[in-house]
């Protein structure tokens, strides 16, 4: 009898953690938890969301532009503005009404306003800005809203338990382009300078192509595990992205 209980317990132990390495597996199904006439949020992981908003173009027409939320113990961090003031403001209160989180810092990934545009929004709501020291220095020239704070190759800041990282690996779609990653879901934001799957060059205005390639390889090697790649514009997915944009930009 004592043989038989024993041989139950541990098939029961067994059971468990086999339905416990089972549910680790599961990926994460993203879902739209915000959606207006300017603003759309995707929740991709389970602290990690991709925010959208528009800019209007000559040359490509009414473009999506992507930011990153990350949030842990109700506090956020955001990679990159909403294109405008009014785009900015919107995500900030959903971020303070529905997610319940104090917005810790904002970090525009370069000079452009697809990626700075909401800056003022954020200065208003005394939320902490950080940039490269080279994306402030174009955000003068260009006669833009200026970070506040920055820094050179990398940055680490808290939110919450967790760490952020933005991290400048080498110009590409401009002199100025840093990636943020977020090492406790492996997400990370690429900005303009990782491109979605079968997206064309884009605009070349700034970029440095000759050392793109380059610069994604680093990239790649700096971030192995990364499970989820956001660029600049359009859908998010792994890193089969970085790989896409090592080839488009390569020399042939």
């Amino acid at each position: 009898m004592k043989i038989f209980i024993k041989i139950l317990l541990a098939f029961i132990i067994l059971i468990n953690i086999s339905s416990c390495i089972s549910q680790k597996g599961i990926a994460f199904k993203s879902k739209e938890v915000y959606k207006s006439d300017n603003l759309i949020i995707i929740q991709i992981a389970e602290n990690s969301y991709q925010h959208i908003s528009f800019k209007q173009t000559n040359d490509f027409g009414n473009v999506p532009c992507n930011g990153l939320i990350v949030k842990n113990s109700n506090e956020a961090i955001i990679f990159d503005t909403p294109t405008n003031d009014k785009n900015s403001e919107e995500l900030i209160k959903w971020i303070k009404d529905v997610l319940h989180c104090q917005i810790n810092a904002v970090i525009p990934t370069h000079f452009h306003d697809d990626c700075l545009g909401g800056l003022k929004a954020f200065h208003d709501n005394n939320i902490s800005s950080y940039a490269n020291f080279k994306t402030i220095e174009l955000a003068e020239e260009n006669k833009a809203v200026v970070p506040k704070n920055s820094f050179r190759d990398s940055l680490i800041l808290k939110v919450g338990k967790e760490n952020i990282i933005a991290k400048f690996c080498g110009e590409g779609h401009t002199k100025d382009n840093v990636i943020g990653y977020f090492p406790s879901e492996d997400v990370m934001f690429g900005g303009c300078l990782i491109k979605e799957l079968n997206a064309s060059k884009g605009y070349l205005g700034d970029a440095n192509l000759k050392d793109w390639s380059n610069t994604v390889e680093k990239v790649k090697k700096s971030y192995p595990n990364v499970k989820v790649v956001i660029p600049g514009h359009g859908k998010y997915g792994n890193s089969k992205l970085l790989d896409y944009t090592i080839n488009l930009f390569r020399k042939p």
